[in-house]
């Protein structure tokens, strides 16, 4: 089993920056595929970006590719999103999630492990 819980969302003028952290528990974490997805009010969840067990290969939606850059630590059980140059459709409740394979997919119904969701605001 692993439990993930994120933390970092906030209220943030579009230009800003923001990071946010998910602490996972359980010994195996590096054999986990880690995302980002995030969900607007309304509107279905969707992927954001995505790490593989070694953090070599990362991925992510157009939407946020140069703005966005995800990161794991498999020593500390973390992984991080540093989200730059926010925008106002940005906003939306983010989760993080892991998959018990080592790759990376943008269906969420592929991970088995989620995150209770921090939310990220952004101004106008």
């Amino acid at each position: 089993q692993v439990q993930m819980v994120e933390s970092g969302g906030g209220l943030v003028q579009a230009g800003g920056s923001l990071r946010l952290s998910c602490a996972a528990s359980g010994r195996t974490f590096n054999m986990y595929g880690l995302a980002w997805f995030r969900q607007a009010p309304g509107k279905e969840r969707e992927f954001v970006a995505g790490i593989n067990r070694s953090g070599g290969t990362t991925y992510y939606a157009d939407s946020v590719k140069g703005r966005f850059t995800i990161s794991r630590d498999n020593a500390k059980n973390t992984v991080s999103l540093q989200m730059n140059s926010l925008i106002p459709e940005d906003t939306a409740a983010y989760y993080c999630a892991a998959r018990s394979s080592m790759g990376i997919t943008t269906a969420s119904v592929t991970y088995n492990y989620w995150g209770q969701g921090t939310q990220v605001t952004v101004s106008s």
